[in-house]
């Protein structure tokens, strides 16, 4: 692995020259005149000066050679529905979001919200308001009105983008009353508009007038209106996705533009192998990280079509995806280990009756992947099964195989190696000293990040580095909170988070370590472990009632 290895110490060592030369993969309006600034760490500026879009990146750009090739591939298996868009039609539809929200007010720099289902819509919301160079967040729908008015309280948005409800295993979930609620709970932080998509699948939602939009109106209404690009410069915030705040008050990760454009732009060629005019298929959610970066964004920054999903990975039968890279020639696959887990305990004949022959490899992220899962797949698939490591604040891989670059090995419960651009080690947690080959440490990256990462947490500089850079009080490292471990030939496995250990009379257990021996049996298809207090030991093991 020489090739790769010299690749990976230029990204390290001479990142002007690495970073600059990536540059060229998107368009800039304006050049920049320094490729990285890093005078205040460990804040740090990527492509300082340029001015660019990440809309026009992903969607105009490509008018001149790709206009009628599909875009956006829209599949429903909740509501039998399926539509196709060209980069054309993606456009017109995007540039008219745009322009709606124009007239709302909505300005460079100002923030949207978007709590939608996984329709076309929620895609158009998201470069509409990047088109505009204002700020997105995008809330899971799944959350709860409460966690919603976190959100809105602590981004402000002006405008905020709904539909009507979601469906989920041909359950309705209503959308429009939890927005309603939150609203009432984020008080004064409450945006003046709400923009709501009335799909006809729950009971017409009720309208506050002065306030509430009916989007298929203001369609109408702006037929022919197309908002143009507004160019901002590379470190202009393009959105905040906010995390769990499942340990305090969640926060909200602000990515730049230039950066990322040019950081995903690169991992279609040297991580996931996609091409222009292929199809590339995430089965995440726009409300995470992974739907921001590969459903939406490295794929049409690429000319690729990107298929959207809405529904499970067993409704109507446990074929449906499968169903859909034959259908729709899909050649490159992203999902999460929890979903291979759902579909290995399904009758294998469903993956077995749809040509495959199409797909090149398979790439999961979101946990770590446990070994049996691994092998089932790759066994039934016949094609590279690639696990990759990051997180919402890195916004793309951390840890994998670049076989862009040159084929390398993967070994079973392993992500691979350090990706270029991550400076990553295994530091004793309590020397900040690195541990030797199969010693357990904690995942960290010397800064400075590279492009595409979070720029800070959203109005909270300060929190920036209490949380990500204070590890040690002699210096700056990033920590990512899990432990991993390397084996001789560099590659890492993650062990758990550095917070979620299980005492047992003075004995630290790993929950990672006893998910990964339990689900090794053949009868386990997903597992969780979590400590039970005992007033003696301080965690006990306990069977549970069911």
């Amino acid at each position: 692995m020489t090739a790769y290895r010299d690749f990976y110490r230029q990204s390290i060592d001479a990142p002007d020259e690495f970073w600059g030369r990536e540059a060229g993969r998107i368009h800039w309006q304006q050049p920049f005149q320094r490729v990285l600034a890093y005078d205040n760490p460990p804040f740090r500026q990527w492509f300082v000066g340029g001015e660019t879009n990440l809309c026009y990146n992903a969607v105009d750009r490509h008018l001149a050679e790709r206009a009628d090739q599909p875009a956006l591939i829209h599949v429903s298996s909740e509501t039998g529905s399926e539509r196709s868009y060209s980069y054309r039609e993606l456009h017109a539809e995007v540039a008219r979001f745009a322009a709606i929200l124009q007239a709302q007010g909505v300005q460079k720099g100002d923030r949207v919200l978007i709590y939608m289902p996984m329709i076309p819509e929620a895609v158009f919301a998201m470069l509409a308001t990047v088109r505009l160079g204002a700020i997105h967040s995008v809330v899971f729908g799944g959350f709860a009105s409460a966690s919603l008015a976190t959100r809105i309280e602590d981004a402000a948005p002006k405008v905020l983008i709904t539909a009507d409800a979601g469906l989920r295993g041909g359950k309705v979930i209503a959308y429009k009353p939890l927005v309603d609620e939150a609203l009432a709970l984020a008080g004064a932080a409450a945006p003046a508009r709400v923009i709501v998509v009335n799909r006809g699948v729950a009971e017409a939602p009720m309208m506050k007038p002065g306030r509430d939009l009916d989007y298929a109106t203001l369609c109408r209404h702006h037929e022919n209106d197309r908002a143009e690009v507004q160019w901002v410069e590379s470190n202009h915030p393009s959105y905040i996705l906010y995390t769990s705040g499942t340990t305090g008050k969640p926060k909200g990760i602000q990515r730049d533009t230039g950066g990322y454009a040019v950081a995903l732009a690169s991992t279609m060629e040297y991580i996931y192998g996609g091409k222009p005019g292929e199809t590339f298929f995430c089965s995440s959610d726009i409300g995470w990280v992974v739907g921001h970066s590969y459903i939406v964004y490295a794929p049409l920054i690429n000319g690729m079509a990107t298929l959207v999903y809405e529904g499970l990975p067993i409704h109507p039968d446990p074929g449906i995806w499968w169903q859909l890279v034959e259908k729709y020639r899909v050649t490159v696959m992203f999902s999460a280990p929890t979903a291979l887990r759902v579909l290995k305990k399904q009758d294998p004949a469903y993956l077995r009756r749809y040509d495959l022959s199409t797909l090149r490899a398979l790439f999961l992220a979101g946990e770590p992947l446990d070994e049996p899962t691994a092998s089932w797949i790759s066994s039934e698939l016949k094609v590279p099964v690639l696990d990759n490591y990051w997180q919402t604040e890195t916004g793309w891989p951390m840890l994998t195989v670049c076989n862009g670059v040159e084929p390398q090995p993967t070994k079973l419960g392993s992500p691979g190696l350090p990706v270029y651009g991550y400076n990553v080690k295994l530091l004793d947690d309590a020397t900040g000293e690195e541990v030797a080959p199969g010693e357990k440490g904690v995942i960290a990256v010397i800064p400075p990040l590279p492009p595409g990462c979070m720029s800070t947490v959203w109005g909270q500089d300060e929190r920036f580095i209490s949380t990500y850079f204070s590890l040690f009080s002699d210096r700056l490292v990033y920590s990512s909170f899990d432990w991993g471990v390397r084996d001789d030939d560099g590659y890492f496995t993650i062990l758990g988070r550095t917070d979620d250990v299980i005492n047992v009379a003075g004995h630290r257990l790993g929950t990672r370590e006893i998910e990964e021996a339990v689900s090794g049996h053949s009868a386990i298809a997903e597992v969780a472990v979590v400590g039970v207090h005992d007033a003696l030991k301080g965690r006990c093991r306990r069977r549970l009632p069911w």
